[in-house]
């Protein structure tokens, strides 16, 4: 059975995907119950967020290297999501809300563009949509916690 038509995300796939979300989530929890620790834990949060794009961009990227016709035009944008994190990276702490406003927005981006794919497996949008979704809530959550 090709990949393609199994319908329901491989159980290793899913637990390492809800695992990938407690970085999501931790920092804000931490920089919330121990405010000492908010610029570090504010800081871990982003860059958290732009590794995760960064490593979505690439799995985009390695898609699209995959497909018998290369799309020049696909290779090309699975760049961008590096780039953005990598220059929202570059805020400064003291702008933290804008930061993590930024990268959230690069997330719903990223999510809804994979959720779109083509060349993956049926389960892979689903999976793509519940990561997302709670990948921007951890965001939403270190705006809460770390915006000033």
């Amino acid at each position: 059975m090709t990949p393609h038509l199994s319908t329901s995300t491989p159980a290793r796939v899913l637990r390492l995907g809800r695992l990938g979300l407690i970085p999501f989530l931790a920092p804000a929890l931490v920089g919330w119950l121990w405010p000492i620790a908010a610029p570090i834990a504010g800081a871990a949060l982003a860059v958290y967020a732009a590794l995760i794009l960064s490593f979505l961009g690439g799995g985009r990227w390695g898609m699209a290297v995959a497909t018998p016709h290369i799309e020049n035009r696909i290779v090309s944008l699975a760049m961008l999501p590096t780039l953005a994190g990598f220059g929202l990276l570059m805020i400064p702490a003291e702008w933290r809300g804008w930061q993590l406003a930024g990268l959230a927005l690069a997330h719903l981006v990223q999510g809804l563009w994979d959720m779109r794919a083509t060349t993956v497996p049926t389960w892979y949008a689903s999976l793509r949509g519940q990561l997302t979704l709670f990948a921007l809530v951890g965001l939403a959550f270190g705006l809460a916690v770390f915006a000033d």
